[in-house]
């Protein structure tokens, strides 16, 4: 039984999860952030409070806000300024400062002192820039200070926070980046991998997809009635799972006109989100994150209930051409958090050709093991059970998206059966 109640309760961890949040700062680090734009750069320090300590000799908490250690804030600038340098064969880069954040990181690490700045005299981007960086090498000898480039469209490098291009220590505090190692091309091919990679980590939409694809392989009555005083549910719905009856739905016989059906019902989903995806991207259409991730999470349920309860007979369509207006708003949520804001005609066309790429990956993964399994039990507990299972994460997301409150079931639910089975 622990082999087969540890797979699902891992699952169902994840989706009943609010977040999933990954942090690539580590200890004996400081990072120096870079965002490459068309005509400019600009960039950011990250230091811990800790070391702020050790530079300055301050007793500052590991989770000071910017506010208790604001009085010390030209300080630190002078220090980076003095330890720090960027130039090229064009000269020198002068640093000036910008408003100055907190990243609130916790555990071991605390916070981190957020220095943004900008290069005052940078006309153009330079092919290599030269960069030096001496921060803390004399006090820490273990300590590490790493270069990224956080964004560069040409580049393909969205909201990079794990790959370093520099590495400095004691012994090596100069070096170069290439900054123009990249192509139109290369960012369009970029902005694809990064609309696939948002469909298979979006939990969500697959989710709405797999309420859309399940009822694909069945050929159904819509004059079956689920009147209460007719047919007890306590008592249909163990039946249509054990024994469907023919009055209910049958299977189709053919693989590819339910392939091709299928594919027309995720095109209207498509033409939708891609005219809220635009208008959302474009500025002409904004909406609060908050209402398109609740209303996204209902989508689930409306969805799934329909495979229960059919709401629009024989018009799937219609449930994937309305509810994908607000996963366009979705998406474009994404664009804003990658903060691709150049060439956003290619941006918005490679996205969205990378978001269909993965939609059409999950259908073809997808469909085939649905008409394999269409005439067995197995796919009438899918249906039915699978349905009220999608129905019951929906509303969970919906709570917790709508009120903006974290009920950790996910993680209670983990706790609770590792206690039980680990």
């Amino acid at each position: 039984m622990k082999k087969i109640f540890k797979p699902l309760v891992l699952i169902l961890s994840i989706l009943f999860s609010s977040s999933i949040e990954t942090i690539a700062h580590n200890v004996d680090q400081s990072y120096t952030y870079l965002k490459v734009f068309e005509n400019s750069v600009t960039g950011r320090f990250e230091i811990t409070i800790s070391d702020i300590n050790t530079i300055l000799g301050t007793n500052y908490n590991k989770n000071a806000s910017l506010e208790d250690i604001l009085s010390e804030l030209p300080e630190i600038q002078y220090y980076f300024l003095e330890r720090t340098g960027f130039s090229s064969s064009k000269g020198d880069y002068e640093i000036v400062f910008t408003e100055p954040g907190i990243l609130e990181v916790g555990g071991q690490l605390g916070n981190f002192l957020l220095l943004n700045f900008e290069f005052q005299n940078m006309n153009e981007v330079p092919e290599n820039l030269d960069v030096y960086y001496n921060v803390l090498f004399d006090k820490d000898e273990s300590h590490m200070g790493l270069l990224l480039i956080e964004y560069n469209w040409k580049a393909g490098i969205y909201n990079n926070e794990s790959l370093p291009s520099l590495f400095f220590k004691g012994n090596r505090t100069s070096d170069t980046v290439n900054l123009l190692d990249g192509s139109v091309f290369t960012g369009f091919m970029g902005m694809i991998r990064e609309g696939i990679w948002h469909i298979w980590i979006g939990i969500d939409h697959i989710l709405f997809l797999l309420a859309l694809i399940l009822p694909a392989v069945i050929n159904r009555n819509y004059n079956y009635s689920f009147d209460g005083n007719k047919v007890a549910w306590s008592v249909l719905i163990p039946n249509l799972v054990m024994n469907p009856s023919p009055e209910y739905y049958t299977p189709v016989e053919k693989f590819k006109p339910a392939f091709i059906y299928i594919i027309k019902i995720v095109t209207f989903f498509t033409i939708s989100h891609t005219i809220t995806l635009g208008l959302a991207a474009f500025g002409i259409i904004v909406l609060p994150s908050r209402l398109i991730e609740s209303i996204i999470a209902i989508s689930i349920a409306l969805a799934a209930l329909h495979n229960i309860q059919p709401i629009f007979r024989g018009k799937e369509w219609i449930i994937a051409f309305i509810f994908g207006f607000f996963h366009g708003f979705g998406f474009a949520s994404v664009l804003s958090e990658l903060r691709a804001g150049e060439f956003l005609g290619l941006t918005l066309f490679g996205f969205n050709l990378g978001v269909e790429i993965g939609q059409v990956a999950v259908i073809i993964v997808l469909f085939p093991i649905l008409y394999a399994i269409r005439k067995t039990k197995i796919y009438n507990f899918l249906l039915i059970f699978g349905s009220f299972i999608l129905i019951l994460i929906s509303l969970y997301w919906f709570i917790e998206r709508a009120f903006n409150y974290d009920m950790q079931l996910g993680y209670k639910l983990f706790q609770a059966i590792k206690n039980i089975f680990v």
